[in-house]
């Protein structure tokens, strides 16, 4: 099967020593995943980031309940840090998070090698092989996490503004 790679950066302006706890606490991703996904941390928190914490989550694809576990594998605060599916409804991912300082701000950067198991039956086949459209597919999610972040995005479904007064710089999300 064909591995996509997904990439989205967003310039935050704000320094890298505020953008990264944001990004690298486990407790937002909830905030930052579309609320129809019903995405939960199931790891009790606080989760200690740091290499090989593993996080455990639950979600829902097309409706179809969904466990999740991620191990981080690489750790480098304030600089970067790699969430590695190890069970779920991937047969790759591995997710590249990397703050670089701007004039301005930081570059939060997003790196996703990914490979569906469409074979297996995670996802019932699209109209094209990518899922293009999809409100669960890896390149929506990750879109929808940049978009959540960029300016006038609305406050999250339990009330809370995700980031405030950032600039978005560059959004692309999809297939290479």
């Amino acid at each position: 099967m064909r591995i996509f790679e997904l990439t989205s950066e967003v310039l935050l302006p704000r320094p890298r020593g505020e953008v990264f706890p944001f990004f690298a606490d486990a407790g937002n991703l909830e905030r930052l995943t579309p609320p129809w996904l019903r995405f939960r941390v199931l790891t009790p928190g606080p989760v200690e980031m740091r290499r090989s914490a593993v996080i455990d989550y639950r979600l829902r694809l097309r409706g179809v309940p969904v466990r999740w576990r991620s191990e981080i594998t690489a750790w480098e605060p304030p600089f970067r840090f790699v969430d590695e599916q190890r069970h779920g409804p991937y047969r790759l991912w591995i997710h590249e998070h990397r703050f670089d300082e701007r004039a301005g701000g930081t570059l939060a950067s997003d790196r996703v090698p990914n490979q569906t198991v469409m074979a297996a039956g995670a996802w019932p086949p699209r109209k094209d092989e990518t899922g293009r459209g999809a409100g669960s597919h890896p390149a929506f999610m990750v879109g929808y996490r940049t978009l959540r972040v960029s300016p006038g995005a609305p406050a999250d479904p339990r009330g809370a503004s995700v980031m405030e007064t950032v600039d978005l710089v560059v959004v692309g999300g999809g297939v290479v």
